[in-house]
């Protein structure tokens, strides 16, 4: 085609095109060379950011177990065949030692001891004869009135004599020993945990009739697994929690010396007492769970708002360079106050997000301003 054909279809394009420019501005609309140019991203959140710091924490090793009397005593009858007269004590009921527990009748007890010192009185008139049997024959000795074999056999009488009133009077002090255990008395200070004894009950040597916590001291049979068995020493507080809420602080008192074969732990006794303003009763056989102290220790902290827990799992929302965060897995450990101690999965120099890490998701954006001091 000729170019000069192509003029008058190129000159009414041009004009078309200015008119419709015409028309738009008349109208207010902008075109396409007006718009603005399109701007950046806008951050997601704004948010104050902290770094990890080491912290020293106290140590504990958690524990279960159960309360159980310190020692505990067996009272038992030592004279055997004698009819129970009078129980003073029950189950429960705190005593002290030499208190008198329960009282056996003395009726038979009383007779046995009246005839055996009346043996005695016996066996000690006779002493006196022979004795003085003896003194005359050794006074006729020189004189000849008495054959060798009759001064001789006085002598002896006299040995006789005295060998039997020792007799009689160790026999009258077995009945005055049985009369005076007429009497059941408490060996020691303590809690009465048992009883048997019954009124007109004839019970025999031997026979148990209290059961006694000896000065109603408690201990804590903790099970410790023998991996960390060795972290526990003599004389390591503890502090403990029973069943029924009571509140007690302990002492250790000695490591077991065995290990369960089956189930691998082993046995820490606790010396245990209340809690001052505690009412919450603590008995013998009482599951209690509780933490040994073991020192403080070095530690990587951070603000407990700093971590999000996602699935079970939890994060920390760290700061890169960028701006952007990214969602890191840690191992959290011990929470004291407001802060939680991180074992694993987050380096000593990394930049996290304060607070508000729950609303934000893996590579946003988001704004950093400075961090507010709380009030104190």
């Amino acid at each position: 085609m000729h170019p000069t054909t192509a003029r008058p279809h190129t000159l009414r394009s041009t004009l078309a095109v200015l008119c419709v420019t015409a028309l738009c501005v008349a109208a207010g609309l902008s075109t396409a060379q007006d718009k603005p140019a399109a701007s950046g991203p806008k951050p997601a959140l704004s948010v104050a950011v902290v770094s990890p710091q080491t912290t020293r924490l106290g140590q504990t090793l958690a524990a279960n177990g159960n309360l159980a009397a310190w020692q505990e005593a067996s009272i038992g009858a030592e004279a055997g065949g004698q009819r129970l007269a009078e129980v003073r004590v029950n189950v429960g009921e705190r005593v002290r030692k030499g208190q008198v527990l329960a009282v056996f009748a003395t009726d038979t007890l009383s007779a046995e001891a009246a005839q055996a010192r009346a043996t005695v009185a016996e066996a000690e008139a006779a002493a006196a004869e022979a004795a003085a049997n003896a003194e005359r024959a050794r006074t006729l000795q020189a004189s000849g009135a008495l054959s060798a074999s009759q001064i001789n056999q006085y002598l002896t009488a006299d040995k006789t004599a005295q060998a039997r009133l020792q007799a009689a009077r160790a026999q009258s002090q077995v009945q005055q020993a049985r009369l005076a255990q007429s009497q059941v008395l408490a060996p020691d200070d303590g809690i009465v945990s048992a009883r048997q004894a019954t009124v007109g009950a004839v019970v025999g040597s031997g026979t148990e009739l209290f059961r006694l916590i000896r000065q109603g001291r408690l201990e804590w049979r903790a099970e410790v697994t023998s991996a960390e068995l060795a972290r526990v020493v003599p004389g390591t507080s503890a502090t403990l929690t029973t069943a029924s809420g009571a509140k007690l602080q302990g002492r250790v008192r000695m490591v077991g010396p065995t290990v369960d074969p089956q189930t691998r732990t082993a046995l820490v006794y606790v010396d245990v007492t209340p809690v001052a303003g505690n009412a919450a009763p603590a008995l013998p056989g009482m599951f209690a769970h509780g933490e040994f102290a073991l020192g403080a220790a070095p530690a990587m902290t951070v603000p407990q708002s700093a971590v999000v827990v996602r699935e079970g799992f939890s994060y920390v929302m760290r700061l890169n360079p960028d701006n952007r965060v990214n969602a890191v897995k840690v191992q959290t450990g011990r929470v004291v106050a407001d802060r939680v101690e991180i074992s694993a999965g987050l380096p000593a120099d990394a930049r996290i997000v304060a607070s508000g890490g729950s609303f934000l998701n893996e590579g946003d954006l988001v704004r950093v301003v400075p961090a507010t001091v709380p009030a104190k």
